[in-house]
Order: structure tokens, then sequence, then C-alpha cells
């Protein structure tokens, strides 16, 4: 999760949400980093997420993260937490909720939805507090 905020500490840097994010392999090696360039690339699906999820496929040479962990500083929204479904992820870990577009259990719970052929562990809260006032300084200064 550090390797997480840390990306997510770089995004206000050229005007994006600090999210961040990161895939640690089955070893507990960081595969890949990444975090938010929406704003940076002009791109709607530009989430840290699938950009560390396009990394670690790249690195691993396929689409499959069997074994994989992905770990984000701010719960998945749908696109994001379909794409850990997609990628075959073992495991997620977030550290705060979005109640406002969370899709990993705030308003859906897809990565666990028993409907789709493959699931992933949910594990939520971890440096919760560090990952929210994150957030929270950023909006405030933006209002």
């Amino acid at each position: 999760m550090r390797t997480a905020l840390d990306e997510a500490r770089a995004a206000p840097s050229h005007g994006d949400v600090p999210v961040g994010a990161a895939i640690v392999g089955p070893l507990g090696d960081i595969v890949a980093s990444s975090h938010n360039h929406k704003e940076k690339l002009g791109d709607p699906t530009a989430h840290a997420e699938l950009l560390a999820i396009r990394v670690a496929a790249a690195a691993v040479g396929g689409w499959r993260l069997d074994g994989h962990t992905l770990v984000v500083t701010l719960e998945p929204c749908a696109m994001c937490a379909m794409a850990a479904v997609w990628a075959r992820l073992d495991r997620i870990v977030y550290a705060a909720p979005d109640p406002k577009s969370g899709a990993a259990w705030s308003l859906f719970n897809i990565p666990q939805d028993e409907r789709l052929n493959h699931r992933c562990e949910l594990t939520a809260g971890v440096l919760e507090e560090e990952s929210a006032a994150l957030l929270e300084r950023f909006f405030a200064e933006r209002r």
C-alpha cells in the first residue's frame, strides 16, 4: 500500500485525483505501479488500476494475472473492478471506500459477484486514513 500511496501523491502534479495502484506478484514483488492519468492523457480510462494492470500484463507476458494482487488507495470503480476480474487477479486490497462510485463493496461488489466466472478476494481499509486524507486535501484545495 505504501507504493500505491507514493503513486497517489504524484497524481496532483498534473491535475489528477490522487489515486495510486500497485500490482504485487505471487512472490510479494511489485510487478507494476501507476497513478491516475485521466487529466494528463485526456483519457477517461486512464485510472491507476487499469494502467497498473496493463504494465503488469506486459511484464508477465500475458493478460492472466493469476496469483497477483491489486493494491489501490481508493475502492475501485465498476470499470476497474471488472478489469481486475477479467485479468484474473486473485485479490484486491484497497484503502479508502468510495461511497459515490465504489464497485468493490460500496455500491456494487463486482469482484465477488457469483454470476461471474472469476472472483477476487477483497480486503478493505488498509491505510484508509492516510489515503482518505490525501483525497480530502486534494478536493479541499480545488474548492
